[in-house]
């Protein structure tokens, strides 16, 4: 599975490491294993070999980008000495992958970036968020370092956002809040808003109140009931779209996101962007834009292994919130941040605590033989110790 896409990669990071190793630089692998701490589970990360953990915690793709985009970000190392490089005409390629102009296109180093840039363009003076939690807290994190408040609602009982509470909490505070935000499919639960609630809160709330719309894991979604809030981009509305390449595209690393909005909201935001984004990532993304046959196998292999992954949980008795990204939440009816240690002492890297859900388990969806590691530890934690108690 996947040898191809191995293939080219070793060749990409082979020809990286032979230039580092010109420079000086002691290889990663051997940084990592020099761990002076005997309990692993206590070890800082970098202190560990970290390409023999089975790293489910971050929601990457675990192949990495295509073979095209590896091919094309080699052959761009050719500008890794310059600044006003050729960069693939990347804000053009992304401007025709959605039918809009370039106008509408704000790059940022990933979608971080860009949630950064929104927070710190629509929440100056003290203005309000909001949100639900748990979501992508980064969003709530800008906000309080720019002396910002966020309005956290609760999920509702089956772990989907409250648009009519969103809605009310926008009216009541509508002069002091900046904007609302959505991640759909939300991280960590995995459950999309739809179509008609993402229709539901736009009427719902004023006209003037900017919505973004945090759309990282787009493309793994399978609910019916899901869109893209893409057309109100055309329709001129104050909706903010954020898309990465860290997720299908596998360039987590690489970073690079971006934002699509009416051009007088890009506008706004473009002097808070850094405009940092790496020559090769640039070009391995308008490669990867292009391959839709290997954007199709990175999410039917994901799905098959998520559905695989729950359905197994499901068996051993331990309810998961159905799930419509390259992630899924457990019930694991005890404190989480113990679990994660002894996942992690056992080679497993899983997800961090989300407040207030702290008896569930958030696990990324890596490649078979690591699932098959995270299923074999998690029998280990569980139902081991359950029948020797």
């Amino acid at each position: 599975m996947h040898v191809e896409r191995a293939v080219s990669r070793r060749g990409f990071v082979g020809g990286l490491a032979s230039g580092l190793g010109v420079l000086g630089f002691v290889p990663g692998n051997a940084l990592w294993a020099r761990t002076v701490n005997s309990d692993p589970a206590r070890a800082p990360l970098q202190q560990l070999d970290y390409d023999a953990l089975a790293k489910l915690a971050n929601n990457e793709n675990p192949w990495g980008p295509p073979p095209s985009a590896m091919e094309r970000m080699s052959w761009a190392f050719k500008y890794a000495n310059r600044y006003g490089y050729p960069d693939g005409d990347i804000a053009r390629e992304i401007a025709k992958h959605h039918g809009v102009e370039t106008d509408h296109i704000l790059l940022g180093a990933g979608s971080g970036e860009i949630l950064k840039v929104v927070g710190v363009t629509y929440l100056a003076g003290g203005k309000k968020v909001v949100g639900v939690e748990p979501s992508y807290e980064a969003v709530y994190r800008h906000a309080s370092g720019i002396d910002a408040e966020a309005i956290k609602l609760p999920l509702l009982e089956d772990y989907r956002q409250d648009i009519p509470a969103m809605i009310r909490a926008t009216v009541q505070s509508h002069r002091e809040v900046g904007f609302v935000y959505l991640c759909s499919p939300n991280n960590p639960t995995g459950l999309v808003v739809t179509k008609r609630e993402v229709q539901q809160l736009l009427d719902g709330i004023p006209e003037d109140v900017p919505v973004l719309i945090d759309e990282a894991y787009h493309h793994y979604v399978q609910d019916a009931g899901y869109a893209t809030s893409l057309p109100y981009v055309l329709e001129g509305r104050k909706v903010i779209i954020a898309r990465t390449f860290s997720k299908i595209y596998g360039m987590a690393g690489m970073r690079l996101g971006y934002a699509v909005a009416p051009p007088a909201m890009i506008e706004e935001m473009r002097p808070h962007s850094t405009g940092t984004i790496n020559a090769l990532v640039k070009w391995g993304a308008a490669a990867a834009l292009h391959d839709t046959q290997a954007e199709e196998r990175a999410r039917r292999e994901t799905i098959q292994l998520r559905t695989k992954a729950t359905a197994d949980l499901r068996a051993l008795g331990f309810s998961v919130i159905p799930s419509e990204t390259n992630f899924f939440m457990v019930h694991i009816r005890r404190p989480v941040q113990p679990v994660i240690a002894e996942f992690r002492s056992r080679g497993v890297l899983v997800g961090r605590p989300f407040p207030p859900m702290l008896e569930h388990l958030r696990v990324s969806i890596g490649t078979p033989a690591e699932m098959d590691r995270f299923m074999v530890a998690f029998r280990q934690i569980f139902v081991s110790a359950s029948a020797g108690g």
